[in-house]
């Protein structure tokens, strides 16, 4: 079966989304591109139910959960009806994260991607940002990888994103959907 979800993991700040758009790139045919922080973004007041304290910890509570319960079934519904699709996402809650992905993408072809990055370097990128609460990469950069199970894995922090992305590429199943 051809890979129709492609679903990069990784905190915050660790090079998900420059591998995202050149994924978009190197693959063969068009691929949609979703992110948590868009699902973020398009909340009023910069997201009902979520909470960023000062340290860079990161709260969700169930006005969150249910708006992502239903972005998320959004997204798999593009994937079922045959867009091929990259998610950018931040697996808070580790591997029960990665099961509420597997129950809304459940009969795609999906491949699981690792995007790992030292904490340090991560909080590097933040502060270049500037928006984000700083402390956010340094908390996130191994939690979100806590129990979760990946087909392929890299580190940005050693190797740049479009080398990663030719990287994910070789693990993509070409193909009709």
């Amino acid at each position: 079966m051809a890979t129709q979800v492609i679903v990069l993991n990784g905190g915050s700040s660790s090079g998900k989304s420059g591998i995202a758009r050149c994924l978009q790139a190197v693959l063969p045919d068009p691929w949609l591109t979703f992110g948590v922080d868009s699902l973020i973004e398009a909340m009023p007041g910069r997201g009902v139910g979520i909470e960023f304290a000062a340290d860079g910890g990161v709260e969700v509570g169930p006005e969150f959960m249910a708006m992502e319960a239903a972005w998320a079934r959004g997204i798999a519904a593009m994937a079922h009806s045959g867009a091929r699709l990259i998610i950018d996402d931040v697996f808070l809650g580790g591997a029960a994260t990665q099961e509420r992905w597997r129950r809304v993408l459940d009969g795609l072809d999906v491949l699981w991607v690792g995007v790992r990055c030292e904490a340090t370097v991560a909080a590097g990128r933040e502060i270049a940002r500037g928006d984000r609460v700083r402390g956010m990469a340094e908390q996130q950069a191994e939690l979100v990888h806590q129990g979760v199970v990946y087909d392929v894995e890299v580190d940005t922090g050693h190797t740049e994103s479009l080398e990663c992305a030719r990287a994910i590429a070789k693990a993509v199943v070409i193909g009709s959907p």
